[in-house]
């Protein structure tokens, strides 16, 4: 689970002059920690900081505890020195609360209180925004990161910005501690596809793995029938499996399946690139003619798995992954200029999760521009939302390319690869347009949802930046 931190912030002098405002504004700061916990984090609270004394501890506490993310509850005006030896300690993103415990004071109660000792008290219960413009200039001075949520305790649109933080969180936890494989070589030639290993660990965190087609096709040749048996169940509960699939591809397909869970387990892997190219009729083309039924099933468990060795892709799936939205290997396909749509697929992998209907396992008799022949996967992406994600390694260093736009109904080409007709908001013409102009791999990853906003906060939280197109 991931850990985000949390600290309110106040002015020690006001609790001897107003009864009863600090307890109020500690039940407060439990409301927004219950609520951020909903989210799925374990929220390291270092309590409400009223001194720089107590800042001081707060921010050896916050670090000690190693969190990702430090959520700041502004509970009332509070001193900038209380504030900034905790952020200048823990060095993450800091996201300011700028939550009134409601939409506006009830002026007329609060006019009729009668004694202005009290008003003042309660008034100051709601006097968030006041600090917020000194901590913004302080943490300025200071180049440290931060955003604002402002709004108030039962604010659905304030609660929506802290959950995405919290997603973002995750992403960016598990990206730091994933292991990505790169299995075989680049597709030679596809000069889009190369990519800086180094930089991509150093952006993201990523270990990367070099694997051996020999490791994976010695487990291949010691797979035991019975572990085949198993995976051949497995693909006839996973796939719709169509009848025209040879008895003995199902047979090689979940051989080398077997093959590739030992692979990962035995790495520890959370993504993985493919590829391999060699002579013709080599045991090792028997392997990578024969991945996509498997390398599909992993990708459904979580461990994307991109194909023609696309590290850049492999890591915007995991990163739709672990938002939930699925994450598929895709590139464009067509333009249908009659429906304004665009049709982006693959010959595979998929993913599983965000299939409209079942994923059929059909046989291939060629797979375009690669050796040999063999099983494929044939899917459409659920009709709906979706967001299109490219990890982009561009002149000035590595960004998210982004686009939201809508799976939909339609014809699609029955060629036993994943197939989808795409309506983007800006029309056909100008997407494509706008997409290829910033320099994306072929590539990309699909995923079920608009995830834009969410992918905006995990680039900053990694610090690259984040193109929308639309």
């Amino acid at each position: 689970m991931i850990k985000v931190g949390l600290f309110g912030i106040g002015l020690d002098t006001y609790w001897a002059q107003f009864e009863g405002l600090l307890d109020k504004l500690i039940t407060y700061q439990q409301q927004i920690s219950a609520k951020i916990e909903s989210f799925g984090a374990e929220v390291i609270d270092a309590g409400l900081v009223d001194s720089p004394e107590k800042a001081k501890e707060a921010g050896e506490f916050l670090k000690k505890s190693d969190v990702e993310i430090v959520f700041l509850y502004v509970s009332t005006y509070a001193l900038s020195s209380t504030v900034l030896p905790v952020a200048q300690k823990l060095k993450v993103p800091v996201i300011i609360l700028n939550l009134q415990p409601v939409a506006a004071i009830d002026y007329e109660r609060f006019n009729n209180l009668g004694d202005r000792g009290k008003m003042t008290g309660e008034w100051l219960a709601h006097c968030q925004a006041c600090s917020v413009p000194e901590i913004a200039n302080v943490f300025n001075r200071s180049d440290i990161k931060y955003e604002f949520v402002t709004g108030y305790l039962q604010d659905e649109t304030a609660w929506t910005e802290i959950k995405e933080w919290v997603e973002a969180a995750k992403v960016v936890h598990v990206m730091r501690n994933n292991r990505l494989g790169v299995l075989g070589h680049y597709y030679g030639g596809m000069l889009d596809v190369y990519t800086d290993l180094t930089k991509q660990s150093t952006v993201f965190g990523t270990h990367i793995e070099l694997l051996e087609m020999c490791e994976l096709n010695k487990y291949r040749d010691e797979a035991g029938e019975d572990a085949i048996q198993t995976k051949i169940e497995e693909f006839y509960y996973s796939f719709d499996v169509q009848d025209t699939c040879p008895v003995d591809e199902i047979e090689r397909a979940a051989r080398t399946s077997v093959a590739l869970d030992k692979l990962v387990d035995k790495h520890r892997l959370g993504a993985m690139a493919y590829y391999y190219e060699g002579e013709a009729g080599n045991d090792y083309e028997n392997i990578v003619t024969s991945v996509i039924a498997g390398n599909t099933l992993l990708t459904g468990k979580n461990i994307p798995v991109a194909g023609e060795c696309e590290v850049k892709n492999a890591q915007a799936m995991k990163i739709l992954d672990t938002l939930g939205a699925g994450g598929s290997f895709s590139e464009f396909y067509a333009m249908d200029f009659n429906d304004d749509i665009v049709m982006l697929g693959h010959d595979g992998p998929a993913h599983i999760a965000i299939a409209e209907g079942r994923v059929q396992l059909v046989p291939l008799p060629v797979y375009h521009g690669k050796p040999g022949k063999g099983l494929s996967i044939q899917m459409t992406v659920k009709h709906g939302d979706v967001t299109l994600l490219s990890v982009v390694e561009g002149k000035d260093g590595v960004f998210l390319l982004v686009a939201e736009g809508e799976s939909v109904p339609g014809p699609t080409l029955q060629i036993g690869n994943t197939n989808s007709r795409y309506r983007f908001s800006i029309g056909a013409k100008e997407f494509i347009n706008q997409w290829s102009k910033q320099g994306p791999a072929h590539h990309c990853a699909i995923g079920v949802g608009h995830k834009a906003s969410v992918l905006k906060k995990i680039a900053e939280m990694f610090d690259i930046e984040c193109v929308q197109i639309c």
